[in-house]
C-alpha cells in the first residue's frame, strides 16, 4: 500500500553531514529533532500574506495524492479481473484495493508528501524555506543579537522564520508540526477509538501524547521550550487528517470533507477546496508571542532579558494604545480553540508580552 501511493517516499535514512549535526547540536545542550522560533521579536517590515500560495501548494499535492490512488485502483481492479501478468492473488488484490479505498491510505500518502522528512527537516519544511513567495517580504528571522536564544546558540541556529498567513504570525515550524505531529495524532485518536472510545477520551490520549513530547524530546528536554503553539498546530492537523474524508466542526461551522469516494474513486468533494484546506486552521494559536511558551529554568531569564531589551520597544511603538489587561485577555482566549481543549497547560517561566512589555496601562487620551 505505501508503496502505491507514496511514489518513493519514505523517511530518509541519517547522512554523515545529519549525524554530525546531530551530534554537535546535543553538545551545544539543542538539538535539530527541536525547531524553535520567536514571535517575540517583530518585522521591521510587515510580512505579505502568504496564505493563499501556500494553499495551493497543499491543494495541488491532494490533487496528486488521489491521481496515484485512483491510478493504484484502476490496476488492482484490472489484475481482478484479468488476472493479469505480475498481479498478485485475487484474494491479495482485493485486499489491496480496499486499502487504497481507506481514509487512512489518504491521509498517510498525504503524510508522506508533507510531514515525511529526517531529523532535520520535513519534506514541506524544507519547500517552505526554499520557496521565494510571489508575495515580499515573506519571512522573518530576527538577528541573533536580538534574538531570545541569544544564548541557546543550538535553538537559533535551528530556529524557524516567522511566515504571515490568513492574517496569523508563526514559525514554519508550526506547519512541520500540524503535518507531521497532526498525523501521529490523527493515527493515536483513530486507534483509540477502534478500541471503543468514545471521541473525547481518543483525542485526549493523542493531546496527552503531544503533551508528553513537549515536556521531553520535542521540548523541554532538548530546546528548553514548551511551546503550547506546536500543541495547537498538533491538534489542528489531526483535524486536517480527519477533514480529508468526512466534515468537520471548525469555529461552530462544518469544514466540508475534501474527498469523497464516488463509485470506487476518489474525487474532489469540496467545491471551495484551497479556501477550506488551511484557512480555518491558521490562527494565532501559533504564534508564541501571544500564546506564550514556558522556558527551562536556564534559559527563562536570558529570553525575558531579550524581550525586554529588544522586542518590548518595538511593540510599544508599534501598539501605543496596547494595555497589559488587552495582551492578557488576548492570550488567554488562546487557551481552547473554539472552545475545545487542544492541551494548552499553564506552566512556570512563561515569557509574556504582557508582562514584560506592558506593565502599565496605556495613557488616557
Amino acid at each position: 500500500m505505501q508503496n502505491v501511493l507514496t511514489n518513493g517516499y519514505r523517511v530518509m535514512k541519517l547522512s554523515s553531514f545529519t549525524t554530525l549535526f546531530l551530534f554537535l547540536s546535543l553538545l551545544s545542550g539543542g538539538s535539530a529533532l527541536a525547531f524553535e522560533t520567536d514571535q517575540y521579536n517583530l518585522p521591521p517590515i510587515p510580512l505579505a500574506d502568504i496564505g493563499d500560495e501556500v494553499s495551493e501548494r497543499v491543494e495541488a499535492e491532494l490533487i496528486d495524492t488521489i491521481r496515484y490512488a485512483n491510478a493504484a485502483i484502476e490496476r488492482s481492479l484490472k489484475c481482478i479481473e484479468l488476472k493479469a501478468k505480475g498481479c498478485q492473488s485475487a484474494e491479495k488484490e482485493r485486499a489491496k484495493l480496499a486499502s487504497l479505498r481507506s481514509p487512512d491510505a489518504i491521509a498517510k500518502a498525504i503524510y508522506f508528501r508533507l510531514g515525511d522528512g529526517d531529523l532535520i527537516t520535513t519534506k514541506f519544511g524544507n519547500w517552505m524555506r526554499s520557496h521565494k513567495f510571489q508575495a515580499q517580504p515573506d519571512r522573518f528571522k530576527p538577528g541573533y543579537g536580538e534574538s531570545i536564544f541569544k544564548l541557546h546558540l543550538s535553538d537559533y541556529l535551528t530556529m524557524s522564520a516567522t511566515v504571515k498567513m490568513f492574517g496569523a504570525e508563526f514559525g514554519i515550524d508550526k506547519l512541520e508540526h500540524f503535518f507531521q505531529q497532526g498525523h501521529k495524532y490523527y493515527q493515536i485518536e483513530k486507534e483509540t477509538r477502534e478500541k471503543g472510545a468514545a471521541p473525547n477520551e481518543a483525542a485526549r490520549k493523542a493531546i496527552d501524547w503531544g503533551k508528553r513530547t513537549e515536556r521531553t524530546y520535542f521540548g523541554l528536554w532538548i530546546s528548553g521550550v514548551y511551546s503550547n503553539a506546536d500543541l495547537y498546530a498538533n491538534y489542528a492537523g489531526m483535524k486536517f487528517f480527519q477533514g480529508l474524508t468526512r466534515a468537520v466542526e471548525v469555529n461552530g461551522k462544518t469544514r466540508p470533507a475534501s474527498l469523497a469516494l464516488v463509485d470506487g474513486r476518489w474525487t474532489i468533494a469540496d467545491g471551495n477546496l484551497r479556501a477550506n484546506l488551511l484557512k480555518p486552521f491558521m490562527t494565532n494559536h501559533m504564534n508564541e508571542a501571544l500564546n506564550p511558551s514556558a522556558f527551562r529554568l536556564t534559559l527563562v531569564r536570558s529570553v525575558r532579558r531579550a524581550v525586554k531589551k529588544h522586542a518590548c520597544p518595538d511593540w510599544r511603538t508599534a501598539y501605543p494604545q496596547l494595555t497589559r489587561s488587552a495582551i492578557s485577555d488576548r492570550s488567554r482566549a488562546l487557551e481552547l480553540w473554539n472552545g475545545v481543549d487542544y492541551g494548552f497547560t499553564k506552566k512556570e517561566r512563561i515569557v509574556s508580552i504582557a508582562d514584560a512589555c506592558f506593565e502599565e496601562a496605556a495613557p488616557a487620551d
